[in-house]
């Protein structure tokens, strides 16, 4: 293989998203590939105030994919869910590997599951879906914001300023932290951010080589489901922040998507899903965004806003 300098691959400082590099790298590497890390701090590591309509899209990613612009890196990793779903020319989303884990957990500093845990239990999260599906199964529970990365809000748990709080199954699996992990919150009860559980790796449009490289780390089935679940809140103008859910499952070559809109307070969850084949993803996201659009989601989105 003709030598070449090793691949730059930028990344935020957090445990969970140093893990993720890794994880790229290392693969990069058994492919033949030297790699190097790029560390870097974005915007939502160091503004802890409550993520809100005027901080929420790209405030993990820009960052990462401005050190891309500025030749600092060749690679961005991301964490799916967090990277918008506006097409930006200037990037190519060049690879999304195999996912983890889709759901979320609820960690308890009693032990307690969700169902048992006492009237006005306090729940942290910082995450809109999750307050409003959390409430639409409970109105009697509390649900106040959490910032930090996964380990300062366990901390946040273990101090007692929570009775309970909520994280994504795969960080806590990547981490290796699943014995804090009180209960798997059911599907039905919880449905993942859209592109929960998946990796997005970037690369500039214009270096086809770093292109060509970085795509043979993609999987056409984890690509075919979060397509779905993108485009669908693309479609809704939904962002990050709205209270929107979307999980797509394959078989064959057939792609099944489900996907919630809620009220903030959790009062009204709007319900739909549909199916169609896997080269017809995006498709399918629209299908079903429209289907949501006609029931009255704009006006709980823009709520959110």
């Amino acid at each position: 293989m003709q030598h070449f300098p090793p691949l730059r691959l930028a990344t935020r400082r957090s445990p969970l998203a140093l893990w993720q590099a890794n994880w790229v790298s290392d693969q990069l590497r058994q492919l033949g590939y030297p790699t190097e890390l790029v560390l870097l701090t974005s915007r939502g590591d160091t503004d802890q105030a409550p993520i809100d309509g005027t901080r929420g899209v790209g405030f993990f990613t820009k960052r990462i994919q401005q050190a891309l612009l500025d030749g600092e890196a060749d690679i961005a990793v991301h964490s799916l869910k967090d990277l918008p779903t506006e097409t930006d020319p200037a990037f190519t989303l060049a690879a999304i590997p195999p996912r983890a884990a889709v759901g979320d957990c609820l960690i308890s500093g009693s032990e307690k599951n969700f169902a048992q845990l006492p009237p006005q239990a306090v729940i942290g999260t910082g995450s809109r879906r999750r307050a409003a599906q959390l409430l639409h199964q409970r109105e009697d529970v509390q649900v106040e914001p959490i910032r930090g990365n996964v380990q300062s809000r366990l901390q946040k748990l273990a101090d007692g300023l929570f009775d309970a709080i909520v994280l994504a199954e795969a960080g806590l699996s990547r981490l290796e932290m699943t014995q804090h992990v009180t209960e798997r919150l059911p599907l039905d009860l919880m449905l993942p951010a859209p592109g929960q559980g998946a990796l997005g790796i970037e690369t500039r449009s214009d270096n086809q080589r770093i292109t060509e490289i970085t795509q043979q780390l993609d999987d056409a089935v984890t690509r075919a489901a979060v397509t779905a679940e993108r485009k669908l809140l693309s479609h809704l103008s939904g962002g990050c922040l709205a209270p929107i859910a979307a999980l797509a499952t394959a078989t064959d070559e057939s792609l099944h998507l489900k996907a919630v809109v809620l009220s903030a307070d959790g009062k009204t969850r709007l319900f739909h899903e549909a199916s169609d084949t896997i080269a017809n993803a995006a498709e399918l996201g629209v299908v079903v965004a429209e289907q949501l659009r006609a029931d009255g989601a704009d006006a709980f989105i823009e709520a959110a806003r």
